[in-house]
């Protein structure tokens, strides 16, 4: 079965999706965290509308829902969900202005915004294999928002081939895009009724081919401390710092385990955010692993290191929490692999060779998962997501939106 996906199409959905400013704020306490999201937010509903889907509407939170009917006679298909998130991340501005690079042929890419920000096969390897493909990226001064807007547009792409193809033979498909993905939120304000799937799969990794059924185990951990404060002209034997008292909390987290000394499947504790004052110091840190076993071990390191200043300085006052995140999605997968087995068939299909790579990270599919809703990762073809060097092909995104057409087909087939 050819799947000619419309490639111009697809191409004009990215670049007016990435012009659009959507990054998410984690000290927000509002969903989505942004009001910029919801500008996105109403164009894919606009969107979708055109395309003729069932049942399109937004939450109140700011998810886009809409429902592709059956066109198979079978009544044992399950349904599938296909999402992407459409905020992007902090590090960098959102507001990109997309340069597309047409057949590339190996030679720098420099970026007319900054002129330190190229693109070579040597810092960006990955183009070594992009020789004659439309390599599109920022400016240089922002993002290029790929991340996960390449998954959006694959999404999209799909859904547009689908309802001009009712011959390709499916159960229903329910589609979301959400917000807040960025900042651990992307699945929290909506609920598996609402998304209304047996299996699900979101569209927000990156090499050509991948697929993900493996994530860390994440918590967070949020230290206060208290100390005793003081004018310092007169602070001999009153005064305790807490800033002093952090520092040497800090100085102590082993180096070993942190994530600049460590990578495949090791886990780290990582101190994300501190704030205060000599009075009162709040740490807030990343505890991640692989296994849950592991992400104890880090948590007691923790822990161990408060008591420790607890016996040092009784005078303190140490206040130690953690927030479980999200889980390692294995866990469940593992009792049920066909969402995994049918995504690398259909990348198969596509004339492209699968491949495994656990995420040092975790996605909205961890959740979803973890919750009662089968959901691996899938390729959208980004590359060096977060940072002024981010691009991604227009040939990857083309196979992605392929790739979610195939998919959809083979659960109808092995019904």
């Amino acid at each position: 079965m050819t799947i000619p996906i419309d490639a111009d199409d697809l191409l004009q959905r990215f670049l007016s999706y990435v012009q659009i400013d959507t990054r998410s704020d984690p000290r927000s306490q509002t969903t989505p965290s942004t009001p910029k999201q919801w500008v996105l937010v109403r164009k894919l509903e606009g969107e979708l509308k055109e395309l003729g889907l069932a049942d399109v509407r937004v939450t109140e939170y700011g998810y886009v829902l809409a429902t592709l009917p059956a066109t198979s006679s079978k009544a044992n298909i399950p349904r599938i969900a296909l999402l992407a998130h459409l905020d992007t991340a902090q590090s960098c501005s959102g507001l990109a202005v997309p340069i597309v690079h047409r057949n590339y042929q190996g030679q720098p890419l420099a970026l007319p915004r900054d002129p330190n920000v190229v693109l070579t096969v040597d810092n960006e390897p990955g183009l070594k294999d992009k020789l004659g493909e439309d390599v599109i990226t920022a400016s240089g001064d922002s993002l290029l928002g790929a991340d996960d807007k390449a998954g959006v547009a694959a999404v999209m792409a799909a859904v547009r081939y689908l309802v001009q193809h009712p011959d390709v033979a499916r159960g229903v498909v329910r589609i979301c895009f959400n917000p807040d993905e960025e900042i651990g939120r992307g699945s929290e304000k909506i609920s598996l009724d609402e998304l209304a799937a047996d299996f699900a799969y979101t569209f927000d990794a990156d090499g050509l081919g991948m697929v993900n059924y493996e994530t860390f185990s994440a918590d967070r951990a949020v230290l206060k401390i208290t100390g005793v404060a003081a004018h310092p002209g007169w602070a001999k034997g009153v005064m305790v710092n807490a800033l002093k008292l952090a520092g040497k909390f800090l100085a102590a987290l082993p180096k070993d385990a942190s994530p600049e000394h460590t990578t495949s499947r090791e886990g780290f504790v990582h101190p994300d955010d501190m704030h205060g004052d000599a009075g009162e110091v709040t740490i807030e840190l990343l505890v991640r692993d692989f296994e849950l076993d592991g992400l104890a071990a880090k948590r007691k390191i923790i822990e161990d290191l408060v008591e420790q200043l607890k016996a040092e300085e009784p005078r303190a006052r140490f206040e130690l929490v953690f927030k479980a995140q999200y889980r390692n999605m294995r866990y469940w997968l593992e009792k049920d692999f066909r969402p995994v087995d049918y995504a690398m068939e259909a990348i198969q299909r596509c004339g492209i060779k699968p491949y495994f790579e656990a995420i040092r990270g975790g996605t909205d599919g961890s959740r979803l998962t973890e919750r009662g809703l089968p959901t691996p990762n899938m390729f959208c073809g980004f590359h060096d997501v977060h940072s002024l060097r981010e691009w991604v092909t227009l040939q990857d995104m083309v196979k992605a939106a392929e790739a979610a057409v195939r998919l959809v087909a083979l659960w109808a087939e092995k019904a």
